[in-house]
């Protein structure tokens, strides 16, 4: 009886962990874009209110319940900011899963999209004159935790972008 049991749960997990893999091509774990993207009063998007994003400008939001856990050192701005940009452009193009959404002379979205899964990031990067930076936002649609994947992401880049000057 117990066997038989145990045998059936077996197969549902199987069933539902096939179903969850084929999920990922078709989209399902995808989620919505974000609708307010982009640099409003010299900041991107606060970060995520869950533990899935990280943001170079996390700090400019007091009282956020991820200011610091959700903070990341914004990338180093070498020549101007279009060249900077374009070479980050050849950086993330390099990327598996990823795909650059939009790109002006000082801003540029992508979306970075898990091999298996199908889950969805979005990052944006943003030359600020100021600062003399790129500050960066990248976070999960989907999710209260990414396991620290968007940070790595934006780590990545940073090695990379410094290794293509």
């Amino acid at each position: 009886m117990l066997k038989k049991i145990a045998l059936t749960l077996l197969g549902l997990l199987m069933v539902a962990g096939g179903v969850a893999l084929a999920g990922g091509p078709l989209g399902w774990w995808q989620g919505q874009p974000p609708s307010d993207l982009g640099v409003k009063d010299g900041r991107l998007k606060a970060p995520s209110k869950t533990a899935n994003s990280v943001a170079s400008q996390a700090l400019l939001h007091p009282g956020h319940p991820m200011q610091q856990a959700a903070m990341i050192m914004p990338l180093a701005l070498n020549g101007d900011a279009a060249a900077t940009l374009a070479r980050l452009r050849q950086v993330i193009a390099a990327m598996p899963g990823a795909q650059v959404v939009d790109q002006r002379p000082d801003y540029l979205y992508a979306r970075f999209r898990s091999r298996w899964m199908g889950y969805v990031d979005d990052a944006e990067f943003w030359a600020d004159p100021a600062e003399g930076v790129i500050q960066v936002r990248s976070a999960s649609r989907l999710g209260r935790k990414d396991f620290d994947i968007n940070r790595q992401r934006i780590e990545a880049i940073r090695v990379a972008l410094a290794a293509a000057r």
